[in-house]
């Protein structure tokens, strides 16, 4: 039966038949936290300790006890939702939403970026994705029916965009854009030249833009934050995507956002009872306090700022690793191609540290050699100090069993 199945999705994997590295496929990340092993592999602030804010708590209670959450929403998602969503990017990009023409809420912003790329992409359409970047940006694409064309990113250049390298791989088929900004698993915030050079190179080009803003709660070092939808002739063709997990670290309520101008989204809105369904009803209420208490995101970025801080200058010290500060969110890039291949390295780890780390592979052509690590993970500083200890000295003993 399975080769009745479109070749879009007959070569994924689970981990059923054959070994899947990537963490969050199959069930081996659950065999290995039954084991006791640590996991800094998942992009999930503050895991796996309990970290709902009392605000966000309470609110949960009170509505389960109202009964009101056993019922849908609308599937475009909750209207006073939506409202704080368009007052919340209105105050940071300072551009004006009707919550009922430009905001759909999604279940996760995992789902929301498939669901934004599919309605442009056919077979013969092509994608071009900065690498390294998010793997499922490759993957939608692939799921689409489009060909991804990898566009180097380089450290040597901080991992901004070199326009030349879009330039080169542009073709008649190219169709659409796709980034992660900030970046993941670099953690790039890219500067105001990367975002006009490249909002210039669509809007020539007659393309289509997707960018994922998962990671933009927390930028570092007095970095501006600009969103491409904003810059002169990108709404109309630019469709973002949303999420509450990295920066409120609320990963388990599966709730994500669509932004695109009434066109677009009028389409969106047709189709996503079929495609989404409604999002969780006692999420989207619990996102609204969330959204709306900014103590909740001012104590986060303190917490984790220091985290980032604190991870960069232990990770620094290890012999033969480079590692890159992260100007924004929970992740955190180093370079271990003196030890290993990225899966040899990852693979060390696990069965010396017993900790799970991300290989870079997964993440592009040019992440071969790096691996990425979650410097979010525990809400007790302590804790990541302690997980970071023990990478550091099983790192240090790789280094001295291969002599160098």
């Amino acid at each position: 039966m399975k080769e009745k199945m479109n070749n879009r999705f007959i070569n994924l994997q689970g981990g059923l038949f054959t070994k899947v590295t990537k963490a969050d496929v199959g069930e081996n990340a659950g065999h290995l936290m039954q084991q006791g092993y640590t996991f800094m592999s998942w992009a999930d602030p503050f895991f796996p300790d309990p970290s709902i804010p009392d605000s966000v708590k309470k609110a949960m209670i009170e509505e389960i006890e109202s009964g009101f959450p056993a019922h849908y929403t609308m599937p475009m998602g909750d209207r006073k939702l939506r409202e704080v969503i368009a007052q919340r990017l209105h105050k940071r990009y300072q551009i004006k939403l009707d919550p009922s023409r430009n905001i759909l809420i999604t279940p996760g912003s995992d789902s929301g970026l498939l669901y934004a790329m599919m309605p442009f992409l056919k077979e013969g359409d092509e994608v071009l994705i900065p690498d390294p970047s998010y793997p499922s940006n490759f993957l939608n694409a692939k799921l689409c029916g489009a060909k991804d064309v990898h566009v180097p990113l380089y450290p040597e250049n901080g991992y901004q965009f070199d326009i030349k390298e879009f330039e080169k791989r542009l073709t008649p088929n190219t169709k659409m854009v796709v980034i992660t900004h900030p970046n993941n698993p670099t953690g790039t915030v890219f500067n105001k030249k990367s975002i006009e050079e490249l909002c210039h190179f669509i809007i020539k080009n007659d393309l289509i833009l997707v960018c994922d803003q998962a990671f933009e709660d927390h930028i570092y070092d007095n970095r501006e934050m600009i969103a491409p939808m904003c810059i002169e002739g990108m709404f109309e063709r630019t469709i973002t995507t949303f999420s509450i997990s990295k920066g409120l670290g609320l990963s388990g309520f599966r709730v994500g956002y669509i932004v695109a101008n009434d066109e677009l989204m009028d389409v969106y809105y047709g189709g996503t009872v079929n495609v989404l369904g409604a999002t969780n009803t006692l999420a989207q209420k619990a996102a609204i306090v969330a959204l709306e208490d900014e103590s909740i995101l001012k104590d986060y970025h303190e917490r984790l700022l220091r985290r980032r801080d604190l991870v960069y200058d232990i990770l620094s010290s290890i012999p033969h690793v480079k590692a890159i500060k992260p100007e924004s969110g929970i992740l955190s890039w180093i370079d271990v191609s003196k030890l290993g291949t990225s899966a040899e390295v990852a693979s060390y780890l696990l069965d010396h540290a017993h900790i799970s780390v991300n290989e870079g592979t997964p993440y592009g052509e040019q992440g071969e050699g790096y691996l990425r690590i979650v410097h979010a993970c525990f809400l007790n500083d302590d804790d990541a100090v302690e997980a970071l200890q023990r990478l550091k000295d099983c790192l240090i003993q790789l280094g001295k069993e291969k002599n160098i």
